[in-house]
């Protein structure tokens, strides 16, 4: 799993190691990912922490290698890697004139590369197997033009029409053993997001309040509450499922008033 030091890879490692699997995490923060993996281990899972950068092939490559002498194969990839800029959004009191064209390159380079970079890799294995399962993360932005994250929604659209491409792409090239689908979170609270949506003393700011109001469920999304999304997907429960977006928002997506 890509970016699977976050909030969110916190709950979908646990709960996968929890269910037997073994948890490969991926990310940029040696120390927080080192704990994932004791904490998990305290538990009788079994995982392991690399260093990686969704935007360099030859650490991806060397993350194969070591993932490749550990386990011998690679069964599912989650692209859970992402995030935004402050230069790639566009603030209330701003307008499109202000947009970083640098910054939403990056955003797009971190979001949409990111993803087909770690694809490129570690749909290998799978190829060579005959079988595995690719989940990208998409997002609510990717169905709506959410105010203010210009750059974040144009990647998160770029993940969502990747993953229909790719879904044909591998059946039609390497067989109906390999699957690629997406996940598309509602609103989840993480590090990332946290001060857009909450203030310091836990109240949520006026974008909290109209999250709130667009959802149905009336709340946030729990971490958890994407666990058993990601595993059905990744599942033979799910062996003739590809191409999809699976959405989990609390009704947010289907809300129109």
């Amino acid at each position: 799993m890509t970016g699977g030091t976050g909030v969110l890879g916190h709950a979908i490692a646990a709960h996968l190691a929890e269910e037997g699997a073994k948890v490969v995490i991926l990310g940029r923060k040696a120390e927080v990912g080192n704990a994932q993996v004791e904490a998990i281990k305290a538990k009788g899972g079994e995982a392991m922490f690399l260093t990686a950068d969704v935007m360099d092939r030859a650490k991806l490559e060397q993350n194969l290698e070591d993932i490749m002498a550990a386990y011998g194969r690679v069964d599912a990839l989650l692209n859970a890697a992402g995030g935004n800029m402050p230069g790639a959004t566009i603030a209330p009191d701003g307008n499109f004139f202000d947009l970083d064209p640098e910054d939403f390159q990056k955003v797009l380079d971190l979001n949409l590369v990111g993803t087909v970079l770690p694809t490129q890799v570690f749909l290998k294995p799978m190829v060579e197997q005959g079988k595995g399962a690719i989940v990208n993360f998409s997002s609510m932005a990717a169905f709506r033009p959410l105010t203010r994250v210009c750059g974040y929604a144009a990647a998160k659209a770029g993940v969502t029409n990747f993953t229909a491409y790719m879904a044909t792409e591998v059946a039609k090239k390497f067989g109906e053993g390999i699957r690629v689908n997406a996940i598309a979170p509602g609103f989840f609270l993480t590090e990332q997001n946290r001060t857009l949506l909450t203030n310091p003393d836990g109240t949520y700011t006026a974008r909290g309040n109209d999250v709130i109001r667009q959802t149905p469920f009336g709340r946030m999304g729990r971490a958890e509450e994407l666990c058993g999304t990601i595993q059905y997907l990744i599942s033979e429960a799910s062996s003739f499922v590809t191409g999809t977006v699976a959405i989990v928002d609390g009704g947010f997506n289907a809300y129109a008033m």
